[in-house]
């Protein structure tokens, strides 16, 4: 194939869910020694296997894999096998499993971290200094804009435009629900506390960032890394600016920032037509998920 066409083949592929698709061909054939092309008796085989192991999420997502795959190679796909959905069916059925969500963070513990982090601005190490600029706008601008831990990796300075004591427009190329790469233009507003775009101005003012990604890694002599953070680290680095912080955040994750959000506009009285336009969402049931609603018992509440 000419070079040109896969390079671009494989930018119409999100990286995570390439990375999911390679980890979940690997684990049939390595984990489980099957062979590809695969016939729909031996996925029922492998599904079997794992039933009681494996959430029937993941294994729907391994089923893509094992699709995609076939496909990619100019084989039938034998994961359309009514026996193979059936016996997905019948996984599910048989072991439920409640959904894992991160735990929405607190607008008290969002204001307790960055009180934290704003004491160690003025540290005598100009790499603590540094951190916790970088940590401060990423965590405001993750939670006032209610982003995907991918999406804050993959803001880039020439992306955004900044208007000091308005907000910020940028540019999002793509999204998990941006599937045909159209991009948006968001806006982040000024806030009179707790303010992104305050926050924003100050790692650019301090890191000297002109263009490429937003948000790098740093390393104990204060040195910016070339290439934008790994999503994958977003989890790990929330946790460690907590705990420099002095607050306890071991049960949240970079999702927490966005279920937050939903959180404390649901309770702040957005209807969930202007929630689902500002965070992105689709349908009613993704916002659902994120959000934790307060029953109003009234009275009858202890």
């Amino acid at each position: 194939m000419n070079h040109t066409a896969e390079r671009y083949l494989q930018a119409a592929r999100r990286e995570s869910t390439q990375r999911r698709y390679r980890q979940a061909v690997e684990h049939f054939e390595g984990e489980w020694n099957g062979l590809l092309p695969a016939s729909s008796e031996s996925l029922v085989r492998y599904l079997a296997t794992y039933g009681a192991q494996l959430s029937a999420a993941t294994l729907r997502t391994h089923l893509a894999a094992l699709a995609h795959w076939h496909r990619q190679h100019g084989f039938a796909d034998p994961t359309k096998a009514t026996r193979v959905r059936d016996v997905l069916r019948g996984i599910q059925a048989l072991h439920p499993r409640s959904p894992q969500q991160a735990e929405a963070l607190p607008l008290r513990e969002l204001e307790a971290c960055i009180g934290g982090l704003a004491a160690q601005q003025h540290a005598g190490d100009s790499a603590v200094r540094l951190r916790a600029i970088r940590d401060q706008a990423l965590i405001l601008l993750g939670f006032w804009r209610a982003f995907r831990g991918e999406e804050l990796c993959r803001l880039q300075v020439e992306h955004i435009q900044l208007r000091p004591g308005q907000g910020l427009q940028l540019y999002l190329p793509s999204s998990k629900s941006d599937r045909d790469h159209r991009g948006r233009m968001l806006c982040v507003p000024a806030l009179k506390r707790l303010c992104p775009v305050e926050a924003y101005q100050l790692w650019l003012e301090a890191s000297g960032l002109q263009q490429g990604p937003v948000f790098r890694a740093i390393d104990r002599w204060g040195h910016l890394a070339e290439n934008g953070l790994n999503p994958n680290s977003l989890s790990r680095l929330l946790r460690l600016a907590f705990l420099r912080s002095d607050v306890v955040g071991e049960g949240y994750s970079a999702h927490s920032l966005r279920r937050g959000f939903a959180t404390w506009a649901s309770r702040n009285g957005w209807s969930s037509k202007a929630l689902m336009e500002y965070v992105g969402w689709q349908d009613v049931q993704s916002a659902a998920r994120y959000i934790d609603a307060d029953a109003p018992f009234g009275s009858w509440a202890r």
